[in-house]
């Protein structure tokens, strides 16, 4: 009996010392929401191992859920919140005024794919933090996006010219944000006015991005169109991007001088 109590007491102080230890290895935690719509829910489980892994070999812990309740607790124990594909107009005003006090408070925040589309005056606030509008987007093709800010981490994984197949959102400017180009997409790489029927699609042009960075008051923002498919959360480039974004966003660290 002894001898089992013995055991069972250097068991619970060997998994203690692990707890510790693997606390004391994580650099900083981030909140992940994933939440399902319409066209965007595939992804979810895919995502989720591949930022589990990310996470192991980066050393950042994470909380990944498709449940917007996890913005009833305290956000403050994040470096950064990033928006998964995740419609913002779902959030209840309760949890948009939790989450603007987290940004307002020093919280920092990651827009990815579906995140930069919210309908107009549904949340202004939000839409700023985007720093542009998605007005339409073409359909699902294969193009160039072209690295414009080669110092900045979520292009340090990239080629300069990247090949890359995916809903190229058509972006205005209703607020006049400052935004910084991280990416732009190469509109002779593909067609912008591929869409479907009884609908209208223009590009933008020379300057098209697709991926940026802005500062609202001291919080940052990482901001990238990419990502609707599933299958893309296991491209390693793709993955590179995001997680040249989450370290910059949670930490600002990374960008070369």
């Amino acid at each position: 009996m002894k001898q089992r109590l013995l055991a069972l007491v250097a068991g619970l102080m060997t998994m203690m010392m692990m707890m510790a230890g693997a606390h004391a290895d994580t650099q900083y935690k981030i909140l992940v929401l994933a939440m399902p719509s319409k066209y965007h829910y595939e992804y979810i489980p895919v995502a989720r191992d591949s930022l589990e892994k990310l996470g192991k070999l980066h050393a950042f812990e994470m909380t990944y859920t498709n449940k917007p309740e996890v913005f009833d607790g305290d956000l403050n124990q994040y470096a950064a919140v990033m928006f998964l594909n995740t419609p913002p107009e779902e959030l209840n005003e309760a949890r948009r005024k939790k989450f603007e006090a987290y940004m307002q408070h020093g919280g920092n925040a990651m827009l990815v794919h579906r995140s930069l589309i919210i309908p107009p005056n549904t949340w202004p606030w939000f839409e700023q933090l985007i720093g542009r509008h998605v007005g339409t987007h073409p359909m699902l093709q294969t193009g160039v996006a072209d690295v414009v800010d080669k110092k900045f981490p979520a292009t340090f994984g990239l080629p300069d010219h990247w090949i890359w197949s995916d809903e190229w959102y058509v972006f205005d400017d209703p607020y006049q944000i400052k935004i910084h180009p991280v990416l732009n997409v190469d509109e002779t790489s593909y067609d912008p006015t591929r869409i479907w029927p009884g609908q209208v699609s223009h590009g933008m042009g020379k300057e098209h991005p697709v991926s940026w960075y802005h500062y609202v008051d001291k919080s940052r923002v990482f901001v990238t169109a990419l990502g609707h498919d599933g299958n893309m959360y296991k491209d390693p480039q793709y993955l590179a991007h995001l997680m040249g974004g989450i370290w910059w966003t949670a930490t600002g660290k990374g960008v070369k001088p």
